[in-house]
């Protein structure tokens, strides 16, 4: 593909339409200063015709070095946008005429030992990069330009920066992609945008129309797009399995839209692909949101909706109705979730491996029990800031769930030493466990803990009061243990 657009360049002999500032890093932005440019108008206009394949440039500071006479300058036209300049270009001609220009070229060319690798060599060199920086290759030399929209190379689109203009990026992008399918790309899987704050419903529209193949997709801070972009993506990218749309303050549900519902015969139903969902910080979710979501996403393995305010038992009532197959659930900071929610989370049974419900202050000892009970081969376990859990809920959670791994108790003020043993003599296998601010813990409990768990790798003690013998005894126990403290004795 590259190769057929480097040959129309070179018979053309004209100029392109840039890229430029759509694809920039945000580290290009810089204050500089408006400078001057040699090329007459007459070439200004040329270079800014535009032709099927776009020019792959950046938005670049100012080059002070450039040459200022007639004879030195390209037919590059600069324009100062806010405080970058933006290079409208073509890639370099083929033949060059001047004798004294051509005999430099040659002399470089021989002595950039990058041009000795081979075509896939660089190719490969060039899978490491963004995507802003493999536009900026794009730019060196003809070669480099056919090289670097190579279609193994574009499988992948990442934009990052918020002054970005992502959504015309994405149209210049999708657009260049689409020439060998036309209005489809169909190489493209992933799409990651997080961060780009000027990112709207048009650069989501324009995924979804030319993406049928996307699979991955993450808009986590891109708090202006809407329902109804979500709504479209998923409806035109039917294999889409990773969805992050955190902080994305105005999506409250994820659904079909109604015209591909209609679409859809009774025997598929009305069901979305998707099997990672990260929800965090989407405020306005409320039960019913919830509700639909898991009406049409019932292939949910990874559900993520830390600080969702809204969500109570009722949500997570639907949840289970539908998405049976969750394997990591977070819930934390959800106020109003308790332990008859907690029941519902249950009826995974050992399916669940991941549970967070940090700072879930309805949470008690009965909550525990239910997780314990049936979820016996949860791997990791997130309780931090439940002060109803005490001693009696961690004896429940040793004997049940033995193959235990990950656990935070911090801020449970009612964990003594006494839930503390009762992990230590059956869940052997513990690597992680973090008892910060818990003020019931003293150097016996760690030296227990120690004593039998020696593959702990990291321990937070931080705000308990704990001797430094007990650290000592524990960091000889424990070679491997990283202990985080605040007790300015032990080094």
């Amino acid at each position: 593909m590259g190769a057929n657009n480097g040959k129309r360049y070179g018979s053309d002999d004209k100029g392109s339409s840039s890229i430029s500032s759509d694809v920039s890093s945000s580290t290009d932005h810089t204050p500089t200063k408006t400078q001057k440019n040699a090329a007459t108008s007459e070439d200004s206009d040329l270079s800014l015709r535009t032709l099927s394949t776009p020019s792959p440039a950046l938005i670049c500071p100012p080059n002070p070095h450039r040459l200022q006479n007639g004879k030195g300058s390209s037919t590059s036209s600069s324009s100062v946008t806010g405080e970058t300049i933006a290079m409208v270009h073509s890639p370099p001609p083929t033949h060059l005429t001047h004798p004294l220009i051509r005999s430099a070229s040659r002399l470089q060319k021989e002595q950039a030992n990058i041009d000795r690798l081979p075509d896939p060599a660089v190719i490969q060199i060039f899978s490491f990069l963004p995507t802003n920086q493999l536009c900026r290759c794009a730019r060196v030399c003809r070669r480099w330009y056919n090289l670097a929209w190579d279609p193994r190379l574009w499988r992948t689109i990442r934009l990052t920066g918020e002054t970005i203009h992502v959504d015309r990026a994405l149209k210049v992008l999708t657009r260049r992609l689409c020439q060998d399918t036309p209005n489809v790309c169909l190489m493209l899987e992933t799409v990651i945008v997080s961060g780009c704050r000027r990112l709207t419903d048009r650069g989501l529209y324009t995924i979804a129309q030319c993406c049928p193949e996307l699979r991955q997709l993450e808009v986590s801070g891109c708090y202006n797009i809407s329902n109804e972009a979500v709504f479209d993506v998923v409806s035109l990218c039917p294999n889409l399995e990773y969805l992050d749309v955190s902080g994305c303050s105005k999506v409250t549900c994820i659904s079909l839209t109604r015209e591909a519902s209609i679409k859809l015969s009774p025997l598929h139903g009305k069901q979305i692909s998707i099997r990672y969902l990260d929800m965090s910080d989407c405020f306005v979710l409320e039960d019913e949101g919830l509700h639909t979501i898991a009406a049409h996403c019932t292939q949910l393995t990874h559900l993520y909706l830390r600080r969702c305010i809204r969500i109570t038992d009722e949500g997570l009532r639907y949840l289970m109705i539908y998405c049976t197959s969750i394997r990591e659930l977070s819930v934390s900071d959800c106020r109003f979730v308790s332990d008859f929610g907690m029941r519902e989370i249950a009826k995974l049974e050992s399916r669940l491996r991941y549970l967070s419900i940090a700072h879930c202050a309805r949470i008690t000892d009965v909550g525990i029990r239910y997780i314990t009970k049936y979820c016996g081969k949860l791997r990791y376990l997130n309780a931090r800031g439940c002060e109803g859990i005490t001693d009696h809920g961690m004896e429940y959670l040793a004997k049940n769930c033995t193959k235990l791994k990950s656990l935070d108790i911090g801020k449970c003020p009612l964990v003594s030493n006494i839930g503390l043993e009762f992990l230590a003599l059956n869940c052997f296998n513990l690597k992680r466990l973090s008892l910060k601010s818990c003020e019931s813990i003293t150097g016996h409990g760690l030296q227990i803990v120690a004593a039998n768990c020696f593959d702990l790798q990291m321990l937070n003690v931080q705000d308990c009061e704990i001797s430094v013998e007990a650290l000592r005894f524990v960091k000889r126990h424990c070679k491997r243990c990283i202990i985080e403290h605040t007790n300015p004795a032990f080094f």
